[in-house]
């Protein structure tokens, strides 16, 4: 081999080894960064065994249910952005603006919380698992949407999303949705409020403590650290009324939507989620709710007194199954999902539920034709001004 020729290999090497260090760092193994070598998860048939008797829409591009219905409905596999997704000529547009939150400040949750693996399951109790975490500290963005039409001094209705987008980047789809629903006066005019997590996911780190944990810790920390910020930083005023106050997340922030409605229910009365993870992900175990979110459908639900809750929920046919080493029966998003618009059911209550044929994790592909949608029937029953 020439000079050259070695050269060339010691630097192809040398490269390789620097792409592979900062792609995984040094002290944490590929499994951890690389989520993407997750199998994908398989298609699922909405008319499974144990599945809710669905209205089927599929097969019919851009076909929604309609917004007074409840009950189960497939839509797909193919799927038209609403017109509502885009700005349209005319439509007064709504301020998006953005502060952030330091961890050092926070009452409820300083300091964070984050891993560097994922842990093992524990052998004394296969429904949890054992994880070494370590403390950190962290910012989070919130994200607050003020329509054109609020009058200041009044009392707004608002909805709470998780997992908000980053400082600098407001989500700009999200508001031109808000800003043509309260244009033709689907929805009331509403403040948004898109709070970021405190990082990372799951068991172990801090999105999962304040997401998955089966509690009203997360609801009181947005109550008393986070809404009275956007009072005073937009001076503006949000409703007390539960009917004018709505929570909407994707994933655990779904989970996390229905847990903050649930255990707070004097707080808020509609709930969105999409891919909600009614799963047992909870960390650390309580034993008072020892199967996580799964129990919202196998226990809490059917047990309770019916609550005055109107939940939106969607899945996609391709949604998560079993995504980490714990094999407990209480990791499959379809069936979770299914139970729950069974459960919802049982008890009477209003509730729309969507099975998205061709769609993942988070149903990306779906949302621009079902947002809009779900948003006007999430806010049904509530007054709309008929003030332009």
């Amino acid at each position: 081999m020439t000079n050259a020729m070695l050269s060339l290999r010691n630097t192809l090497v040398l490269a390789l080894t620097v792409v592979s260090v900062s792609a995984f760092g040094a002290d944490q193994k590929p499994a951890e960064q690389k989520k993407q070598d997750r199998p994908q998860p398989p298609t699922r048939p909405f008319d499974a065994p144990g599945a809710p008797k669905f209205t089927r829409l599929d097969g019919r591009p851009g076909a929604n249910p309609p917004v007074d219905a409840n009950g189960d409905f497939v839509v797909g596999p193919e799927y038209v952005a609403a017109p509502e997704t885009k700005v349209i000529a005319g439509v007064p547009q709504g301020k998006v603006q953005q502060f952030s939150m330091n961890s050092k400040d926070c009452q409820r949750f300083n300091p964070g919380i984050a891993r560097k693996v994922f842990g093992t399951v524990d052998p004394k109790n296969p429904k949890t698992l054992i994880v070494e975490t370590h403390p950190i500290d962290y910012q989070r963005t919130v994200t607050v949407y003020i329509p054109a039409q609020y009058v200041p001094g009044t009392a707004a209705p608002f909805i709470v999303t998780h997992d908000g987008p980053g400082m600098g980047k407001p989500d700009m789809n999200f508001a031109n949705i808000l800003n043509n629903l309260i244009a033709q006066r689907r929805v009331p005019a509403m403040i948004a409020i898109m709070i970021s997590s405190g990082g990372g996911d799951a068991q172990g780190h801090e999105r999962g403590r304040e997401y998955d944990t089966m509690s009203g810790l997360y609801a009181e920390f947005i109550e008393h650290e986070v809404l009275p910020l956007v009072e005073k930083n937009y001076n503006v005023k949000l409703t007390k009324d539960p009917e004018g106050r709505a929570t909407m997340g994707n994933s655990s922030g779904g989970s996390a939507a229905l847990i903050m409605a649930w255990y707070h229910p004097e707080w808020y009365h509609r709930v969105l989620t999409f891919s909600g993870t009614f799963v047992n992900q909870q960390w650390p175990f309580n034993p008072e709710t020892p199967d996580g979110a799964w129990g919202f459908h196998s226990k809490l639900i059917p047990e309770s007194p019916k609550k005055p809750l109107r939940i939106w929920m969607a899945v996609g046919d391709r949604d998560l199954l079993n995504p980490n080493v714990m094999r407990d029966g209480m990791h499959d998003w379809v069936e979770a999902n299914n139970r729950m618009a069974t459960v919802l059911k049982a008890k009477g209550y209003h509730y729309q539920y969507l099975y998205c044929l061709n769609a993942g994790h988070g149903i990306g592909n779906a949302r621009p034709q079902i947002l809009p949608q779900a948003l006007e029937w999430l806010w049904k029953g509530y007054p709309i001004s008929k003030t332009p």
